[in-house]
């Protein structure tokens, strides 16, 4: 049994979370424990580390900032400890090189490229709200058994920015909304969602039992 601590710094739907994740490893007969926290010992000890967010990038950086230590025990997970590591909607913007949502923020620096407002073509609106089906640019082990394309499961993204990659070997899938919009992005033990896993229904259950298992 393994402990998935998911951070609570102040933003995101972390019960939704939560309860999706205690669904997955029932299912999974994984038998993990699901840990909602904001001690920075606890991330420590975790197996596996989930940064979930929701709202303004700034905002969410200062949250995360303002949990003394966090920051640096993510670095010394994660970056130098290799422990597997999922983002989900902001918390996945976080680890960009910057936001610039209304002024230009830092962000964590994981994965090179800026949090860019949207700008699809046509008249379709910003914010994107509503269900997308992936195209996958590169295989990986967190999207066995999700079909992709127009015939394959759909995604919930609810958003205004999204992740423009430095390196295109970053994008893990995207999706169509008037233009490629970053829809997953992940290097070695890092993987970050824009859509919500929690709110994808079949998707985003099997991405979460997925992630369970892996094994960077």
């Amino acid at each position: 049994m393994s402990t998935v601590t998911i951070i609570d710094y102040g933003s995101g739907n972390l019960r939704s979370a939560a309860k999706a994740f205690e669904r997955a490893a029932r299912e999974a007969g994984t038998g993990d424990d699901i840990v909602v926290t904001d001690d920075v010992e606890a991330v420590r000890r975790a197996d596996r580390i989930v940064l979930p967010g929701v709202g303004a990038f700034a905002d969410c950086r200062a949250g995360l900032d303002a949990v003394t230590g966090m920051v640096e025990v993510l670095e010394e997970r994660v970056i130098k400890g290799g422990v597997p590591f999922l983002g989900i909607c902001v918390g996945m913007q976080l680890m960009a090189t910057e936001g610039r949502e209304k002024t230009i923020t830092k962000g964590l620096g994981w994965i090179p490229g800026a949090v860019v407002r949207l700008e699809p073509k046509g008249n379709l609106k910003v914010p994107h709200m509503g269900w997308n089906t992936l195209t996958i640019r590169q295989a990986h082990p967190l999207l066995a058994d999700i079909p992709d394309g127009p015939d394959g499961l759909h995604a919930y993204f609810v958003h205004s920015y999204h992740l423009a990659v430095d390196r295109p070997e970053t994008l893990v899938a995207s999706a169509d909304y008037g233009q490629q919009v970053t829809a997953i992005v992940g290097r070695d033990n890092l993987l970050g969602t824009q859509f919500h896993p929690e709110k994808s229904q079949t998707l985003g259950l099997t991405l979460i039992r997925n992630f369970l298992g892996w094994k960077p």
